[in-house]
């Protein structure tokens, strides 16, 4: 399981490969992994099958037409064409589409792009762009390819219509709850509430903000709780060693005769430990699952806030809002670690000839909110008693363990 401290601000990089992201695909949760790699991870899954995200668990269904459908991140896939481009290994491997259009198919004799028009929207080498610097209608618009030209092809690429890829998107149609283009406008949102994107981007800008800031705030609640969590769980480790030292220390003023006994006592205490540990490490491991959901969450839209265009930002609003809100609606920190209260009551070794001879553990347990997984315990008869009815004393009076919905607790005692 990915934990807190493995979310990184880098949006470019694959949590599952840990390398740049190739082809990434976004999942319900908005986190993003390479197809590839979600093929991988999935290869024993069937279509429509329900599969946990493998950072955060939440589940989904895999597409009816398989991983390719789901959905691709335009902003993190624009993340990554601007980063390879900045490593500018990526430029020096661009060929000229001309050249790769009347090729035979092999790539060896085919130049490096070196320019590109902007009228053609065409890579091509120095031969090729000598005919657009000369044509018969004026001059074509031709740069040389570079850095900066390839940044403002990947700005130009992200901005384009998902239905008209030759138009760029410059509405938001708030009915469909998607970018538009005029075109679009014009046609199929004729009659929709549609408004300038850099406009409606600034409403949506002010609701991630906010919904950004209470993410943090939530975050900075489970950090505490979690520490908290860890204390209380120490100090009742050592709580328990206490006791398991007092078990032991009477138990060797009786030896033999009271093995049994001391058996006994340290099972209960053995398990009471076990249990407890489970119950601390299970609200531990919802702490890190909220932080790493919200975590990365925070980080996408710090990066979506920082980086992307008001286009980036309308397109992912409304599923940042939806995250946000089923983030912030399930409330971690309800969970608490409560450990039984163990304390151990040792007799006077004078004591011995009666029924007591080793002590009483006693537990006080607290109710667990949230449903956590139950803990079942057999019914337990104290050593005092057993030891009574083994001397065949009168009818004994046992206390015994009853199964609540969340947590065992004492019952009275009965008599029998």
């Amino acid at each position: 399981m990915a934990t807190a401290s493995s979310v990184t601000a880098d949006l470019t990089t694959c949590s599952i490969c840990q390398d740049m992201f190739d082809n990434p695909k976004s999942l319900p949760c908005l986190h993003t992994f390479c197809l590839k790699c979600l093929q991988c991870y999935f290869k024993d899954k069937c279509l429509v099958d329900e599969v946990p995200c493998p950072m955060c668990r939440k589940e989904f269904e895999i597409p009816s037409n398989g991983l390719e459908g789901l959905r691709h991140h335009f902003f993190v896939q624009r993340l990554v064409d601007v980063r390879k481009v900045e490593s500018s290994a990526e430029i020096d491997k661009a060929l000229c589409e001309v050249c790769v259009e009347h090729s035979d198919g092999g790539s060896d004799q085919i130049p490096t792009a070196t320019t590109y028009c902007v009228d053609c929207n065409q890579k091509l080498c120095e031969r090729c762009s000598r005919p657009h610097r000369s044509m018969k209608g004026g001059a074509h618009q031709v740069k040389p390819l570079g850095v900066e030209v390839e940044q403002e092809l990947i700005q130009l690429r992200g901005s384009s219509c998902d239905k008209h890829k030759d138009k760029q998107v410059e509405l938001y149609c708030h009915d469909c709850k998607e970018n538009i283009c005029v075109l679009c406008s014009a046609v199929k949102h004729r009659h929709h509430n549609s408004i300038e994107i850099p406009e409606v981007s600034e409403d949506f800008r002010l609701t991630i903000t906010k919904e950004g800031n209470q993410i943090q705030t939530a975050i900075n609640v489970v950090h505490v709780e979690s520490g908290q969590t860890k204390q209380v769980a120490s100090e009742f480790r050592s709580k328990v060693e206490e006791v398991k030292k007092k078990v032991l220390a009477v138990g060797e003023e009786v030896k033999r005769s009271v093995d049994h006994q001391i058996n006994d006592v340290l099972m209960e205490l053995q398990s009471v430990t076990s249990e407890s540990a489970k119950q601390a490490e299970s609200v531990q491991e919802a702490y890190q699952l909220a932080l790493v959901s919200m975590g990365s969450f925070h980080a996408y839209s710090r990066e979506l806030l920082d980086k992307g265009r008001p286009s980036d930002i309308t397109r992912a609003a409304r599923e940042l809002h939806d995250r946000a809100t089923e983030l912030l609606g399930n409330d971690v920190t309800a969970l608490k670690y409560r450990p039984p209260q163990v304390t151990f009551t040792p007799v006077e070794v004078a004591q011995l000839k009666r029924l007591n001879l080793i002590g009483k553990v006693t537990i006080t347990t607290g109710n667990q909110p949230g449903g956590l997984r139950k803990v079942y315990y057999p019914t337990v008869f104290s050593a005092l008693h057993v030891s009574h009815c083994m001397q065949g004393g009168l009818p004994t009076t046992f206390s015994t363990l009853n199964f609540g919905s969340n947590w065992p607790r004492w019952s009275e005692n009965t008599d029998f």
